[in-house]
């Protein structure tokens, strides 16, 4: 059941600007809500017991509330930018207290990692936690200024090309880096 949960918010996670952009004649936002945060508590219910999980669930499930109670179509466009805002606290409060999230994530493959990969790793959350913060302010500011269809090329597009390029090139840097070392 938590796969199945997990699958669920991935899928509304990345068809969420399609469902707002082209749901938004048929369904309020109130039944958008009521399905995510559905999903979310199911989530809360059945995923890992970590502060960061159920502080971002508690989160997503408080914004899911406000567009049951003002059932406000400006009001989905802003979930995009709640995720950012969660996903940067969560990367940047890393660094300060804790393991760092990609030191985490790179002990799940390599558990003894040596001094000059924890750094690296440092300066791979500091870069996630700037895409985070420029993310989300890109999407506030298409939520509050652009039109909607702006908004849907941004965050349903835009914003995973620039994910995987993100991506890519760390990939490439950590190539070099474990050359060097």
């Amino acid at each position: 059941m938590k796969q199945l949960i997990g699958l669920g918010l991935l899928l509304a996670g990345l068809l969420y600007p399609f469902a707002v952009y082209f749901g938004m004649e048929h369904f309020a936002p109130w039944q958008f809500g009521l399905l995510l945060g559905c999903l979310w508590l199911g989530r809360a219910l059945t995923g890992e017991r970590r502060a960061a999980n159920l502080w971002v669930a508690v989160a997503a499930i408080g914004f899911c509330l406000l567009l049951a109670a003002f059932d406000n179509p400006r009001l989905l466009r802003w979930y995009p930018v709640l995720i950012s805002a969660c996903l940067l606290a969560l990367f940047s409060l890393s660094l300060r207290y804790g393991m760092p999230v990609a030191e985490r994530l790179a002990r799940l493959r390599e558990p003894e990692l040596p001094p000059v990969a924890v750094a690296y790793t440092r300066k791979v959350t500091q870069a996630w936690s700037l895409f985070f913060l420029a993310n989300g302010l890109m999407a506030a500011a298409l939520t509050l200024w652009a039109p909607l269809s702006w908004w849907t090329l941004y965050n349903g597009l835009l914003a995973y090309g620039l994910m995987g390029l993100l991506f890519a090139a760390e990939w490439l840097i950590r190539q070099r880096v474990r050359g060097r070392a």
